[in-house]
């Protein structure tokens, strides 16, 4: 863990050198505006978000729950403790810090940590399906009289055939996964006999996960859950958006237009690194706000910044009172699920 992330550190750097050289003359910031923006922010819109997200968290605990349910009855609170200190890892060391939360609850709980490893597998999966199926509707059906409005139909349709192609694999896999990865493993074989092993590897790994799932009664809580979830979600942006009430275009943001910053925002954080990727994700937000919607760059930012702490930083405190309960080092437990999600997954 450690070489690897001097290597990223040291590209980080290089990067950001390289950044400040090309565009140091280029880029024009009111810092003034930029204060006033976050000065003016309605307090009541960012309460909201922060429930909001807060709930989401709760959601997850339960979903968890009911994924765990066919190894062992755990109830919701019993798992709320571990998804607050795993998501605080994330924030603080980066997404090398994902396999926390199934660690803490395979030691928590006591179950193996490949079969926690195979729920966050599964977790991810409904996560991507439902984000994806409420990001693709809303911009399916986006008002006409909004700006780039041909453009954001056709990327939610398009969204949405993807979503439904990876539904009918994922279907696919859980009834023939065994011969799904014999096909991948022949077809990759004559490029990399190690990618060919590793492809087949990962649609078991995806195969077993789906299988935690034992009745249709289980499979739909789930999915209501992690849409319910996600929507929450989907609303902790618009009502950060709204606090903005300073700021015409983005007080008046609509729910669809609202996605774009989700998805801007969500992929702005697959690559995070510990502490600067906040402000790679604020920078890919905070421009697609000025892009799309007109916003002021300053306000842009502003409401990137407030984005990032909402989603993403307002568990730091929660996971750490968490952690310290739990008797929990959030160093020592991130490089230990490294460590012992590579000896599973190998």
């Amino acid at each position: 863990m450690k070489k690897r992330s001097g290597v990223l550190w040291v590209g980080l750097v290089v990067v950001l050198a390289v950044v400040v050289v090309v565009f140091r003359d280029r880029i024009h910031f009111d810092w003034g505006s930029f204060g006033r923006q976050l000065r003016y922010v309605s307090v009541g819109h960012i309460v909201a978000a922060i429930a909001l997200i807060y709930g989401a968290y709760w959601l997850r605990a339960a979903r968890w729950s009911v994924l765990v349910r066919p190894q062992k009855r755990v109830s919701a609170l019993a798992l709320l403790g571990p998804q607050f200190i795993g998501f605080t890892a994330v924030g603080l060391f980066g997404r090398l810090a994902d396999l926390t939360r199934p660690y803490l609850v395979a030691r928590k709980i006591g179950l193996p940590l490949s079969s926690q490893v195979a729920v966050y597998t599964l977790e991810r999966m409904f996560d991507l399906g439902a984000a994806a199926l409420i990001f693709s509707s809303a911009l399916a059906f986006v008002p006409k009289e909004m700006p780039h409005h041909e453009l954001f139909v056709r990327t939610g349709l398009g969204s949405l055939a993807v979503t439904l192609a990876i539904a009918a694999f994922a279907a696919v896999v859980r009834l023939a996964g065994g011969a799904v990865a014999r096909y991948a493993r022949a077809a990759l074989s004559p490029l990399s006999k190690g990618m060919a092993e590793n492809v087949a590897g990962k649609v078991l790994e995806f195969r077993d996960g789906l299988r935690a799932l034992r009745s249709l009664s289980q499979f739909v809580v789930v999915a209501l859950a992690s849409l319910a979830m996600w929507g929450m979600i989907a609303w902790t942006y618009v009502q950060t958006a709204h606090a903005f009430v300073a700021t015409p275009e983005l007080a008046g943001l609509r729910f669809s237009s609202a996605m774009l910053l989700m998805a801007a925002s969500i992929g702005g954080s697959l690559l995070q690194l510990p502490i600067v990727g906040w402000f790679t994700q604020i920078a890919v937000t905070a421009e697609a706000m000025h892009v799309f919607y007109g916003v002021p760059i300053e306000a842009a930012t502003a409401c990137g910044a407030l984005l990032l702490t909402v989603t993403f930083l307002v568990v730091i405190p929660t996971g750490l009172v968490c952690a310290r309960l739990e008797q929990v080092s959030l160093k020592k437990v991130t490089e230990e699920s490294e460590a012992a999600g590579e000896s599973v997954t190998r």
